[in-house]
């Protein structure tokens, strides 16, 4: 049978990053004050038990938890996975609705290009094996923002299976205690995305938005080789980076546009494994943190208690920080899945099997996405330790900031500075304005150039470190000035006057006759004492380090 006619692509990439703590809540019945639904289906997660023990209090038998994902991931595309409505974020409701997302008679699937190709490409970045031939298939459920009654999907083969995802987790209460971890992907399948159910508690109704109904979906799998929320929700953190650098999906939870299902038990390692629930819909990796360890731990006291796990899908209250019964899963849906009568076998090559004289535009080449590949975020901090000699914690913390990575890297390019100094100015104090704020580094009036141009008067000595911070903080008030305005207006420079500092040091000295005998008599702090005073007569122009050496020269005179 020939491969599916493919759509044209679509141009350009997304490379927005995700604000990942809050946002809108996609499924039926969220429990979290948000009132959309969506995406229903059971697990397609098979639980393995894990080695990992929750911790017992003193004479308790431990538990091991072990929990799986599902996660769907909104492929960043102009056109929808079957027909060419415009995927665009706060449209007006039902503006982006075609003939064939509204389930009309006579309309037929057209498969987009750009979705297989975004597919392959996170298949390939995820370790996967790429089906050179994968198969679509029918799901049947039925509710109202599902206007055909069936979600086109990948069940039986689908594009990507067996990969593997790494991520880094802290060990202690320190970020330099990193291990790499490893969880299996089971597969990556393509699929529609559901309409939005809006309920007006108001006035009793339910409200029907399809503009989402048929976006494109990657449905990533994740094996259950997890065993508490921390890891769960680094490990999503990492692949929502991977998504975003490679451009197949923003991932942008607030938006609804990577949303995780977490598959949950316990059990006494040893023994069979527990129950299992799922926790649906979980739209923050910390929500997706939070509902996973409640939920263990509610589950451990079920247990200890005498009390039976149901076999359910629950949805977490983040108002309450607990998780609620949604529906029980025990008499099984049958979704009657069935071969998607009106698409043929998706069809790829590799360069070696590649047919000759093939249409480019209608064939997509393994190979040639692999050739594509960006550098992934492992390989970006990897390069960062090695180029700046920053600390592993402060790789991590400037790729998990949206746009701080580029932030950071243009002051490097503009600055004398050193790139540890550099990183200290980006991550402690810059990043802090930031979260006072609740700015993202897009927003901030103070730009890259003005923060070098600063860092070069402090590398200069032009500066203190404490005026720094005050032009800093001027910078952020006074927006148009530049740091050598603000220096020269404050009169914020350094003594240059080598003299002038002796005799206030000597003024000083003279002034606290105790000081000076603690520091005689060997007391580390005496010292730091007659700088902090000498720092104030000259109000912080005076370097510490050559107050120090004149201190410790008219004391040994």
């Amino acid at each position: 049978m020939a491969a599916p006619m493919l759509r044209g692509r679509c141009l350009g990439r997304c490379w927005a990053l995700a604000c990942i703590d809050s946002g809108s809540r996609h499924g039926r019945g969220a429990a979290t004050g948000f009132t959309s639904s969506g995406k229903r289906g059971q697990s397609f997660v098979a639980q393995q038990p894990l080695l990992t023990a929750q911790k017992s209090r003193k004479g308790e038998h431990k538990w091991a938890a072990v929990v799986g994902l599902e996660i769907h991931a909104q492929i960043a595309s102009n056109s929808k996975l079957f027909s060419g409505s415009q995927v665009h974020f706060a449209a007006p409701p039902n503006s982006l609705v075609s003939f064939f997302d509204a389930s009309l008679p006579g309309t037929l699937p057209v498969l987009n290009r750009r979705c297989v190709e975004a597919a392959v490409m996170t298949g390939l970045a995820l370790n996967c094996h790429i089906n050179k031939k994968s198969l679509f298939d029918r799901k049947h459920y039925f509710y109202a923002d599902l206007p055909a009654g069936y979600q086109i999907t990948q069940q039986r083969l689908p594009i990507a299976v067996n990969g593997s995802l790494a991520y880094s987790v802290c060990v202690g209460k320190k970020w330099r205690q990193v291990i790499t971890k490893t969880v299996r992907i089971k597969q990556i399948q393509l699929e529609q995305d559901s309409g939005k159910s809006l309920h007006d508690e108001l006035r009793s109704q339910t409200l029907i938005d399809l503009n989402r109904a048929g976006v494109g979906l990657l449905e990533v799998v994740l094996e259950p080789d997890m065993s508490c929320g921390e890891e769960a929700a680094t490990a999503v953190r990492e692949l929502q980076l991977i998504l975003q650098a490679l451009g197949t999906s923003q991932a942008n939870m607030a938006e609804g546009q990577l949303r995780v299902d977490a598959n949950i038990s316990v059990h006494h390692p040893g023994e069979p494994l527990g129950v299992r629930t799922e926790v649906k819909n979980l739209n923050s990796a910390r929500f997706l943190a939070r509902a996973i360890d409640y939920e263990i731990q509610r589950q451990i006291n079920e247990l200890e208690n005498g009390c039976e796990i149901l076999n359910e899908t629950r949805s977490f209250d983040y108002k309450l920080g607990c998780t609620v019964p949604m529906r029980d899963k025990e008499g099984k849906q049958d979704y009657r899945f069935m071969p998607e009568p009106n698409l043929p076998p998706l069809l790829l090559y590799d360069t070696a099997s590649l047919p000759a004289g093939a249409d480019p535009q209608q064939v997509i080449n393994i190979d040639r996405i692999r050739e594509q590949l960006p550098e992934l975020p492992s390989e970006t901090r990897e390069k960062l330790i090695q180029q700046y000699g920053i600390l592993p914690e402060h790789s991590f913390a400037l790729l998990n900031e949206v746009g701080l990575l580029e932030f950071f890297q243009n002051v490097i390019k503009e600055t004398r500075a050193e790139p540890k100094k550099v990183t200290s100015w980006v991550l402690n104090i810059f990043l802090g304005f930031l979260k006072q704020r609740n700015l993202a580094v897009n927003e901030s009036p103070v730009t890259p150039s003005v923060l070098a141009e600063l860092l070069n008067l402090l590398d200069r000595k032009v500066i203190s470190s404490a005026a720094a911070k005050q032009v800093f903080e001027e910078l952020w008030r006074s927006k148009g000035k530049t740091p050598s305005q603000i220096v020269s207006e404050r009169k914020l420079e350094l003594m240059q006057d080598e003299e002038a500092l002796e005799r206030v040091c000597h003024a000083v000295m003279e002034g606290h006759p105790q000081v000076v005998m603690d520091m005689k008599r060997g007391n580390p702090r005496a010292i730091n004492k007659l700088i902090g005073l000498v720092r104030k007569v000259t109000h912080n122009r005076a370097d510490p380090t050559v107050i120090k050496e004149i201190l410790e020269k008219q004391l040994s005179s």
